[in-house]
């Protein structure tokens, strides 16, 4: 069977350049995967075309917009996820600008295409007496429970990400003072993020339990599910919502009904926010690419502090109607409003 230029093209951009020229990683390239598949799908239901006949002519500005409004309409993506699928999609096109230049004004329009916005969402995360509640449930007697409380205690701690935190590996944690660990974050970027002097004495106990502390071990993955292979972001998200759901059993006020590795990350943040931390310090520990990100917690925060202004104030100034709801002259109540 005759491969087309898409077929062949796609393969090379998915086989080698991601990996090897872009270095993206596994858990990007699996994201932009995703998308294909599901782009490989609409043009085949939706369109007629089926994967092994689609062209690169075939990849135009009005299949991806078909596409993004399938996603939303037939399969009730929400808005950040359709962002998601269409930065794959214009990933790919950047790829084709070099490899194959001769339909560069319609991948000009592919570019053109805007990310949707939303409405931001309130940060969902946890008060400490949560997060002390949840890591109660864990039995450290035996070894998976000792790994669990390891790994939530590294979670909490360091705010890294679920996708940096199962690529740790023994050779990543540096025990001697200032103890570190070194995290691959996102675009293969590293950072060094500091271990809390209370972690250090658990970590020292969960890798010397393992063997963790010779060198033959240095390339091992830190945590290792009961397969003995390397954690998936599922696999965290279960083992949290299995205590978390032991935690609620005592106080469901306390513990979110969606308990994830990211609610802990956000937890850790506001945690480090309100405590008085700067926010390029924060911005530096969470691995943000720019200080504008991290802000989000800021003015979460401060929403958190102005509502309970606001409550208290109820308690204590009696109702005042505002001039301005029933003065009909705005402008002369503007004039005046220094003067009072």
């Amino acid at each position: 069977m005759k491969t087309t230029d898409f077929a062949a093209l796609l393969s090379r951009y998915f086989t080698k350049y991601l990996p090897n020229e872009r270095g993206s990683s596994p858990q990007t390239i699996d994201s932009y995967r995703t998308a294909f598949i599901l782009y490989l799908e609409y043009m085949e239901t939706v369109c007629g075309i089926r994967p092994e006949k689609l062209s690169v002519s075939d990849y135009t500005r009005k299949s991806v917009l078909g596409f993004l409004n399938w996603l939303e309409n037939e399969r009730n993506n929400s808005i950040s996820t359709r962002n998601y699928r269409l930065a794959a999609i214009k990933g790919f096109v950047h790829y084709l600008k070099y490899e194959f230049p001769d339909y560069m004004e319609e991948y000009q329009r592919i570019l053109g295409i805007p990310i949707k916005k939303s409405m931001q969402k309130e940060i969902a995360y946890m008060k400490t007496e949560g997060v002390e509640l949840l890591v109660n449930q864990i039995d450290i007697s035996s070894t998976n429970g000792l790994r669990d409380y390891v790994m939530l205690l590294i979670l909490y701690t360091t705010g890294v990400r679920v996708s940096e935190m199962i690529n740790i590996k023994v050779k990543d944690i540096s025990l001697t003072e200032p103890c570190t660990i070194r995290i691959h974050g996102k675009g293969n970027k590293g950072r060094y993020v500091p271990l809390m002097k209370t972690a250090v004495p658990h970590i020292k106990r969960y890798l010397a339990y393992m063997h963790y502390d010779t060198e033959s071990y240095y390339e091992e993955y830190i945590f290792k599910n009961h397969m003995k292979a390397q954690f998936t972001r599922q696999g965290i998200n279960y083992i949290l919502k299995k205590y978390g759901a032991m935690a609620r059993r005592i106080d469901q006020t306390l513990i979110p009904e969606t308990l994830t590795a990211h609610k802990i990350r956000h937890t850790t943040a506001m945690e480090l926010l309100t405590s008085g931390v700067d926010l390029i310090y924060i911005r530096d520990l969470l691995g943000h690419s720019s200080v504008v990100t991290t802000e989000i917690y800021a003015r979460t925060d401060a929403k958190l502090k102005r509502k309970a202004i606001e409550a208290a104030s109820k308690e204590l100034l009696p109702h005042e109607e505002a001039s301005w709801d029933t003065d009909i002259n705005l402008k002369q109540w503007l004039k005046g409003f220094n003067k009072r």
